[in-house]
């Protein structure tokens, strides 16, 4: 970790889990960065010796999913603080109403990642349901050969797509799959008067009618688990589920335990329920589709992302607002 025994022109910015090289260069080249991951300290040693530093940091930059939770402990650890910019999709790594008690401002990364998230949520569908991961390693392992045709997957177009959470994420998902020609349903706290797709307020009863369950709702308590088994059973044996929300939205266990059991037709996951393990039975399914929680992450997120939080940081520093502010300080 950088000294913190003397004063810097530069202003001091704490840092979780920014690993891109380009990225973490910008911020060392504007700011005084304590890096948490490079510094070999417990957390605790390195939130003590950021605030008792010369010049104890007034911002912190933080990823969603991360092991460390912005909330009332590390507030208290380092009372500097005054801004947080979250680099990741969600916000439930950081306690907002702890936040919003002390008046620090957090900010977001707003839809820089919705476009890529949404297109890879429609890669995994197409992937599941025309079983194209499964035929290619059927390929690549010399099989055709020897066992002739490939099962074959399943159409696309008609499928009803239910949608569990309509925000940003889950509206441009809903409009790539419309223009597939599948039927769209959606499940969120209120219906969405901008759209025409039929609403159900149960999750339960959306799953009974959809051949598809896209989970793209935010972590919270009311969502977590929000795929139990019930709603894999209204689902039905003919069913897939698609996973770019958080890991557990579903419950893992039931899901595997379905999935084993015949139960549903298949999943494509890009999140887990305690990343970066993944249940182990899940490996050898050639109905299931896997990615590394990567669904926001291409060339163009990367940069798009370094350039609003730098843009985020500068404001918070210069005392000009912020772009997608969650809360003012």
């Amino acid at each position: 970790m950088a000294s913190s025994s003397e004063p810097s022109a530069l202003p001091t910015l704490l840092v979780f889990r920014v690993r891109e090289l380009r990225f973490l260069a910008a911020l060392r080249e504007r700011y005084r960065v304590l890096d948490f991951f490079t510094s070999g300290s417990p957390l605790a040693a390195f939130l003590a010796a950021a605030a008792g530093g010369a010049d104890p940091p007034r911002a912190l930059v933080t990823v969603g999913g991360d092991s460390v939770r912005v909330d009332a402990a590390l507030l208290d650890a380092v009372p500097s603080l005054r801004f947080v910019h979250s680099t990741g999709a969600g916000l439930d790594h950081i306690d907002l109403g702890e936040c919003a008690r002390r008046g620090v401002g957090v900010a977001s990364s707003g839809t820089v990642y919705s476009t890529d998230v949404a297109d890879h949520a429609v890669g995994l569908l197409v992937d599941v349901l025309r079983r194209v991961s499964a035929a290619d390693r059927f390929v690549r392992r010399g099989l055709w050969p020897l066992h002739g045709d490939y099962p074959l997957g399943s159409k696309l177009g008609g499928k009803r797509v239910g949608i569990i959470g309509l925000g940003n994420i889950g509206t441009l998902i809903a409009k790539r799959l419309a223009a597939f020609g599948c039927v769209i349903c959606y499940s969120s706290r209120k219906p969405k008067e901008s759209v025409s797709y039929w609403y159900f307020p149960s999750v339960h009863d959306l799953a009974s009618e959809s051949d598809v369950l896209v989970v793209a709702c935010a972590l919270t308590r009311e969502t977590r688990h929000i795929v139990n088994k019930d709603v894999l059973a209204a689902l039905g044996k003919d069913g897939v589920v698609v996973n770019i929300g958080r890991g557990p939205n579903i419950d893992e266990a039931e899901l595997v335990a379905a999935l084993k059991e015949g139960r549903i037709a298949g999943a494509s996951l890009d999140v887990f329920d305690k990343e970066p393990k993944v249940p182990a039975e899940l490996f050898s399914m050639d109905n299931v589709v896997l990615t590394h929680h990567v669904a926001v992450f291409t060339t163009e997120s990367r940069s798009d992302l370094r350039d609003v939080t730098i843009s985020n940081l500068e404001a918070f520093f210069a005392g000009r607002p912020l772009l997608n502010p969650v809360l003012h300080s």
